[in-house]
């Protein structure tokens, strides 16, 4: 191994991370990827380090965020590159001896969050939960959440760099450490059932990768209206994509609404729809609005992660000069937790972008949710990455409070997900389509549900400090020289 180029080496253990991500999904790969990640910032200094890991991590995000180039080709240069950097950063804070051991799976943690969470709210795709979502010990993220997830995946893959090195005890060590996290995540709790609905998720059809406003408003209503022909009665709850009922003004002031009222009454059935509502040339609402069975408009939630370079265009007039193809109108982000209230039950609800990030899915369980819908857009997307993405995400939000999970889609995927994280029911893309299921009413929080992401933070900053202390004991130095 040692005879291949280091940068070969660093290109390797990107690129099997990447494959290791939806749509391929060969989790193992990162495990491998992670492996060789160890090997190559052993017994190296604090900028060596950060060189490799950048560009590990350069080889594993720019062709897992490689959707981005359709919306911002220069934002995603610059994301691929700064996303990169975060792990560098922590890679560097990352000691070199056998305190490493401790410290990256901590480093790789904060370096996650960091890029979840910001510039402009961050992009939490092509993320390691992700690519383990497949695996048995996914569970344990309704202890502690995805971030728990990443730090078990990277001592996984240390664990096999030390089987590679015969470092039998260090090895056994890492793996019966997630053995046992993984064992008190199936004991720890996830909710009990309190009924059940049936359930439809409208999916209209159409081509994919397609933009609004190259696209008939009115033609992408009555596909939906269409689809929902198909729809097998009695149901008790319909779901709609996002923004499929695009209109200028209030929603309940436009044709739609008395379209969408009697489709709620002929159905007997509560009806939720994603709605766009123009309120200015520049700003526009995009909610979810809940109907009941007479056909009342009964709840609405404003979609409050809203999607950079997407929804809303930062730095908006310096981004003008660089690109003409660039929303003209910015989304109005609302605010508060993801719950809308209604006859058939209590959801939480996450509007499309909103399924990556997993303190919006617990936001509404929080608050009483019993089942957790997506109405969601990915038409516009190009390739199946973000959608693929997407239902990986969903299945960890179900896995992480507990609850079933429902999404609609107008060009697909549309799914059906199970508090395990199993995918009962998913579509084509493009297909015009109904998914019809039972799925449970649960309440009762899972240990994720009360804690969020606070202890993995607080314990990752710990565990760096504690990496250091190991790493100077074992090298017999008071400092150690980088």
């Amino acid at each position: 191994m040692d005879r291949i180029p280091v940068a070969v080496r660093c290109a390797v253990a990107g690129a099997l991370i990447w494959l290791s991500l939806p749509p391929w999904g060969w989790w193992p790969l990162a495990i491998v990827g992670l492996a060789l990640l160890d090997d190559l910032l052993s017994d190296t200094s604090w900028a060596t380090r950060a060189r490799r890991m950048w560009l590990v991590a350069l080889c594993w995000l720019a062709p897992g965020m490689v959707w981005m180039w359709d919306l911002t080709p220069p934002g995603y240069l610059l994301a691929s590159v700064v996303y990169a950097g975060y792990f560098a950063v922590g890679a560097a804070f990352t000691p070199p001896g056998d305190g490493r051991r401790v410290a990256l799976p901590a480093a790789m943690v904060i370096a996650e969050l960091c890029r979840w969470s910001f510039p402009f709210g961050g992009v939490p795709l092509a993320t390691l939960p992700q690519s383990q979502v497949d695996t048995p010990w996914a569970q344990v993220v309704r202890i502690a959440g995805p971030l728990l997830l990443a730090a078990a995946t990277v001592v996984l893959g240390q664990a096999l760099a030390s089987a590679a090195r015969r470092q039998v005890r260090p090895a056994a060590v890492g793996t019966a450490l997630v053995a046992v996290v993984w064992i008190v995540a199936l004991l720890a709790p996830s909710g009990e059932v309190t009924g059940s609905l049936d359930v439809a998720a409208v999916q209209g059809g159409g081509p994919q990768r397609t933009r609004a406003e190259d696209t008939d408003d009115r033609v992408v209503f009555d596909r939906h209206l269409a689809a929902s022909e198909l729809i097998e009665q009695p149901v008790d709850l319909v779901l709609w994509p996002e923004n499929v009922v695009n209109v200028d003004g209030p929603l309940l002031e436009n044709v739609e609404h008395i379209e969408l009222q009697a489709l709620a009454r002929a159905l007997d059935a509560t009806l939720v729809v994603g709605t766009v509502e123009t309120i200015s040339d520049t700003a526009f609402l995009n909610a979810a609005v809940a109907y009941g069975p007479d056909g009342e408009v009964v709840d609405r939630f404003d979609k409050v992660r809203t999607v950079p370079f997407g929804e809303f265009v930062p730095l908006r007039s310096l981004i003008e000069k660089l690109s003409s193809e660039i929303p003209g109108r910015d989304a109005v982000a609302g605010s508060g937790p993801g719950m809308i209230d209604t006859p058939a039950g209590r959801f939480g609800v996450v509007i499309s972008w909103e399924a990556f990030f997993a303190n919006r899915g617990r936001s509404g369980i929080a608050e009483g949710g019993e089942a957790i819908l997506n109405p969601t857009n990915g038409s516009s997307y190009w390739l199946t990455i973000v959608q693929t993405q997407q239902v990986a995400s969903l299945r960890l939000r179900a896995m992480e409070t507990g609850r079933w999970v429902v999404e609609a889609a107008p060009t697909g995927f549309s799914s059906i997900i199970d508090p395990d994280g199993t995918v009962h029911q998913r579509t084509a893309v493009s297909e015009q389509a109904v998914v019809h299921g039972t799925i449970e009413l649960r309440t009762g929080d899972t240990w994720y549900v009360v804690v969020g992401f606070w202890p993995m933070l607080i314990g990752s900053i710990i565990a760096l400090a504690a990496a250091w202390a190991i790493d100077r004991q074992h090298s017999g130095q008071g400092t150690l020289s980088l």
